[in-house]
């Protein structure tokens, strides 16, 4: 077979999930033949095979691991993996109907298996960066099933790090920095569904259980942009890459709008807030 396009859509996030949850299984991989194209699904990677054959260009969206990402000691330190602890944490919460601080201690003072070993190698070759890449032209057969095994294999590591004890992977800044995020998040949880629904498009009002990540990434870049008054640019564009990394589609684009719409509207109602306060003490 020629002329194959592959692409790998989607990060091992949703089999690396912590607790109660059903433990990550060996991918199971489907075929289903429609219009000359056959459709591999994993949990982890989808992969589109087309016929008749593109061009044999080969693109791959890389990115070496990050050294301002690891402390001395390997574990992770910087604030975008609390802030992707922070996304692992609500989504779990969310399918177990859970409070996300009370998963994240759970989590944090877990007693380890009796026997269990964490390779610590695992963390250098873990990328944050590491987003959905544009498609991959491969030529043979055999280039489409080596990668799909590098695919799997990229999963399984993956979901072995986000699994692992949280104290063996994060530094204590970014265990911390993850505790005061899940707070902001639980705490005003409800009042933000309301801020939500306001700014996101009606399609993903009527599929909101297809939409997890999408929506836990939106309650955590609002929670820091309001309680921990962190800059809406760095927010942003942070809840921008943690969609690009564990999202489809258009999410991405959809959820930078919607945060400058929300940003908007604070401003807005800050300003209006400011010209009745001045207006009061004028008249008094």
């Amino acid at each position: 077979m020629e002329g194959m396009t592959m692409t790998r859509t989607r990060s091992c996030f949703c089999s690396s999930l912590p607790l109660q949850l059903p433990p990550p299984t060996t991918t199971r991989m489907r075929m289903r033949m429609k219009s000359g194209t056959s459709h591999f699904r994993s949990r982890s990677v989808a992969v589109a095979v087309s016929v008749p054959p593109p061009p044999t260009t080969r693109m791959m969206s890389t990115c070496p691991p990050r050294s301002h990402f690891r402390s001395r000691s390997g574990r992770f330190s910087s604030p975008r993996s609390a802030r992707e602890l922070a996304l692992l944490i609500s989504y779990a919460a969310c399918l177990q109907g859970t409070d996300p601080l009370l998963l994240f201690h759970r989590r944090l003072n877990a007693k380890r298996v009796p026997g269990f070993v964490f390779d610590k190698q695992l963390l250098l070759r873990y990328d944050h960066m590491s987003f959905a890449s544009q498609p991959i032209h491969v030529a043979t057969h055999q280039e489409e099933q080596h990668l799909i095994h590098q695919f799997d294999t990229d999963s399984a590591f993956e979901a072995d790090v986000l699994s692992a004890p949280l104290k063996l992977v994060y530094t204590n800044f970014v265990l911390r920095f993850t505790r005061e995020i899940l707070e902001a998040v639980a705490t005003g949880w409800n009042q933000r569904i309301h801020l939500i629904n306001q700014v996101i498009p009606q399609r993903w009002k009527n599929e909101a259980p297809s939409k997890i990540i999408e929506l836990c990434i939106l309650h955590i870049a609002m929670a820091e942009i309001t309680s921990k008054g962190t800059k809406h640019q760095i927010v942003i564009n942070e809840a921008v890459d943690l969609a690009k990394r564990f999202c489809d589609g258009q999410a991405p684009r959809i959820i930078n709008g919607c945060l400058r719409t929300f940003v908007k509207q604070q401003s807005e109602e800050s300003r209006a807030e400011d010209i009745s306060e001045s207006e009061a003490i004028r008249l008094a």
